[in-house]
């Protein structure tokens, strides 16, 4: 008897720097399962062919977010998705943060500006970020002092050319001393977390190379931080059963964990950091490919 047949979903060409895709396929393949590492964009894969389509490094999938829904809808009509296309649909579209603060979640503050909307921005004291939102890896995101609207604006401008939303929101002073923690979770349990650096530096132009998650290392959340998380996913519409899950927090001014991101479609998992978290990883996986 053959293993479950399990299609881990990258993008084309798979990306160099995803760390988590061979340990992965590794450890499924010596737990018995039959692994192929897929583009979600690729007109030759069978999906129901799968017992489980899991969802890995697409990070391309910003650029091209209505075709990468409407990819998700058809897959999880021919095998199981993970996480399901409903929680795709919501999750590649940040203004879902703005439904975290209407359940009560602590969320970095958000606005939004359409193209065709008004394009004058928020007034602020401080400094601002200015990012599209459907992205990923910091992409076309700027840091901006109050000083550099006119920056902004053309910002928002490029960004309303491409067909995106802009979100502005106050950059989070503390992130420059505290940096930024993300929490891992699997079939709804907290895994493990990281730490890591700022992203955006003053003056690195929207549209330059950012390296995503600087200066990595473990970490280990406060209560207070766990419990934010906890309430971030409680107040996902639906009640999805979430395979995988990623709470991104930042302190706001008052030192206090807030929401950057809910990661639910893409996350690095972050196993080259936790490499004994990948048992229970792979444990997961199965279990979802054989319900």
């Amino acid at each position: 008897m053959t293993g479950p047949r399990i299609a881990l979903v990258t993008r084309r060409p798979q990306p160099e720097h995803d760390r988590d895709l061979p340990v992965l396929a590794r450890a499924l393949d010596e737990a018995g399962a039959e692994v192929r590492i897929v583009g979600w964009d690729d007109p030759g894969v069978d999906w129901a062919g799968f017992d489980l389509a899991l969802i890995r490094s697409t990070w391309d999938y910003s650029w091209r977010a209505e075709e990468y829904v409407a990819w998700a809808e058809r897959c999880a009509k021919l095998t199981r998705l993970a996480n399901p296309a409903d929680v795709v649909r919501w999750n590649t579209d940040k203004r879902y943060l703005g439904e975290l603060a209407a359940a009560g979640v602590p969320t970095v503050p958000t606005a939004y500006r359409a193209p065709g909307d008004d394009g004058e921005l928020p007034p602020t004291d401080g400094e601002f970020v200015v990012k599209p939102t459907s992205g990923a890896g910091a992409r076309y995101a700027a840091r901006y002092g109050a000083d550099e609207r006119d920056a902004a604006h053309a910002h928002v401008a490029r960004l309303h050319e491409e067909g995106f939303t802009a979100m502005v929101q106050p950059y989070m002073r503390h992130i420059d001393v505290t940096g930024e923690r993300a929490l891992v979770f699997v079939g709804g349990q907290f895994l493990h977390a990281i730490r890591k650096g700022a992203v955006l530096a003053p003056g690195t132009a929207f549209d330059a190379d950012k390296v995503s998650h600087p200066g990595v290392r473990p970490w280990t959340p406060t209560s207070a931080e766990l419990d934010v998380a906890v309430r971030a996913l409680a107040a996902i519409p639906g009640d999805p059963d979430l395979l995988y899950a990623r709470v991104d927090l930042v302190d706001g001014p008052d030192g206090q964990p807030h929401v950057m991101e809910l990661e639910l479609v893409e996350p690095n998992l972050f196993l080259g950091i936790h490499a004994d978290s990948l048992p229970l990883v792979a444990e997961g996986i199965l279990k979802a490919a054989v319900c």
